[in-house]
């Protein structure tokens, strides 16, 4: 499945999941063999572990985090996913990937409120401004960024985004609805739930 890990590449003809939609090496177009529910489940958490970035403690924490508040579990995981600062960088369009979210602000080069911040798993509240400093705002690569995401034009409603000044405004936390990768949150549950 295509995860859209390469950035803009992954938009584009030369993306690799495009052009060979098989798996690579010598045994990749072999037959693939039938996935029971626990294979379906684990590979679930692996593609969600995949997209966000994230290594197997720090998401299992943010289950047990989801898990201990009232409502429905799954969501409550991805809403936490998406809340990280570097999900918010990329869903802002100030990268390209979330990889590159994820390095721009371990460099310092995002503000929230007013105050650097270095950390990318640090969760965004409703109400926050996230901002680009004032150095690297003059950076060709991320100029281009901004162009390429605001002509897709897929901001989700939960994120204001002021383009000539580099900020984003978080308007509330994000709903099921606001995430539109093919996400079956309910496997995780299901998953962790053993």
């Amino acid at each position: 499945m295509k995860l859209f890990l390469k950035g803009d590449r992954c938009f584009k003809e030369k993306c690799a999941f495009e052009r060979r939609g098989y798996a690579p090496g010598q045994h990749g177009r072999r037959r693939a063999r039938k996935v029971q529910s626990y294979g379906l489940q684990l590979r679930e958490k692996q593609k969600v572990k995949r997209i966000y970035g994230v290594l197997e403690k720090q998401f299992r924490n943010y289950f047990k985090k989801a898990a201990g508040r009232k409502g429905i579990t799954g969501e409550h995981l991805l809403q936490f996913l998406e809340r990280r600062l570097d999900s918010v960088v990329y869903q802002l369009g100030f990268a390209a990937s979330r990889n590159m979210a994820r390095q721009l602000v371990a460099h310092g080069n995002v503000e929230i409120n007013g105050r650097k911040v270095n950390v990318p798993s640090c969760l965004v509240k409703a109400g926050d401004v996230v901002c680009l400093v004032e150095s690297i705002r003059k950076n060709e690569e991320i100029q281009a960024c901004i162009d390429t995401a605001s002509g897709r034009g897929t901001l989700p409603n939960w994120l204001e985004l002021d383009a000539e000044n580099f900020k984003g405004t978080v308007k509330g936390l994000p709903a099921r609805d606001d995430i539109t990768m093919p996400i079956q949150e309910q496997l995780i549950v299901e998953l962790y739930s053993k």
